[in-house]
């Protein structure tokens, strides 16, 4: 909360303004609604502050500002954008008119989820990436933006089939270049996981299943391009079979394998508890 001065009006209502959506509150003490509408929005903007701030002007010192606005009574509040007067309210609030006010100009909670999974993913966190987005999309599963996010974290996690199974809602209207970027992206990892690399492992272990070297190549092959959890299938059951020395080093590639997924993987936990088991 900002005490609006003719000394600061410029920097803290006008060019904050450009940036994001000014509110400015005028109040004055001998008229108690105002004195709460204040407070009221104090309290409800406090953890907003990344998209809106509220500015406020003490009628009884500023009076030259309260007049350059054209306020006529109290309590009033204006919210501006690019210093321009964007909507008002006046007269004395409760929470709920309050929240209807500020609800038709801040950004939805799914919309602030979205923007931070973007900005996680453009900085390679897929963790922090994976969870924005999933509550996202939870609250909202029929969004293309969301959706077309959601595809990008599930390629980047491994997950192709819900990956394409998820680009396949994307309505004609929504298909945009980033849908295509991504249509592109399916098309990549499908023919990542099943390699020439992979297939000749694949044949050669056919013919030599006991090779434990060959089964560690191709776990390896197969986390590589993001099929975690061929790679842990495969790796769980010489943990189960082994005898204590391959048992180790299968083991150890598993728990590797398990670190590399994100926190909270459901894949991942469905491992380490399938782990947890054979050991105890």
């Amino acid at each position: 909360m900002i005490a609006i001065t003719l000394d600061n009006f410029q920097q803290a209502v006008v060019e904050q303004s450009k940036s994001k959506l000014v509110l400015v509150c005028f109040w004055a003490d001998q008229v108690p609604e105002s004195v709460d509408l204040r407070d009221k929005l104090s309290a409800k903007l406090a953890s907003l502050t990344e998209h809106i701030s509220l500015a406020t002007v003490d009628c009884q010192s500023q009076g030259q500002i309260a007049q350059q606005f054209g306020i006529q009574g109290l309590p009033t509040a204006i919210l501006l954008k690019d210093a321009q007067p964007l909507d008002g309210i006046s007269g004395p609030q409760d929470e709920a008119s309050i929240a209807v006010f500020l609800d038709k100009h801040l950004p939805k909670p799914e919309d602030i989820l979205l923007a931070q999974a973007k900005v996680a993913l453009e900085d390679n966190q897929l963790t922090e990436a994976n969870n924005a987005i999933t509550q996202a999309y939870q609250i909202d599963n029929a969004r293309a933006d969301i959706k077309l996010v959601m595809i990008d974290v599930l390629l980047q996690t491994g997950k192709t089939e819900d990956a394409k199974a998820l680009l396949a809602t994307i309505m004609m209207v929504d298909q945009d270049s980033d849908y295509q970027a991504l249509v592109a992206k399916v098309e990549l990892a499908e023919k990542a996981e099943n390699s020439p690399e992979i297939q000749a492992l694949e044949a050669q272990l056919k013919s030599t299943p006991d090779d434990i070297n060959l089964s560690h190549q191709l776990a390896a092959q197969y986390s590589q391009v993001n099929r975690h959890k061929d790679a842990l299938t495969l790796l769980f059951r010489l943990v189960q079979a082994g005898d204590e020395t391959t048992k180790g080093k299968s083991k150890e590639l598993f728990i590797d394998i398990l670190k590399a997924l994100p926190d909270g993987d459901p894949l991942a936990l469905k491992f380490r508890r399938k782990l947890y088991t054979l050991m105890y």
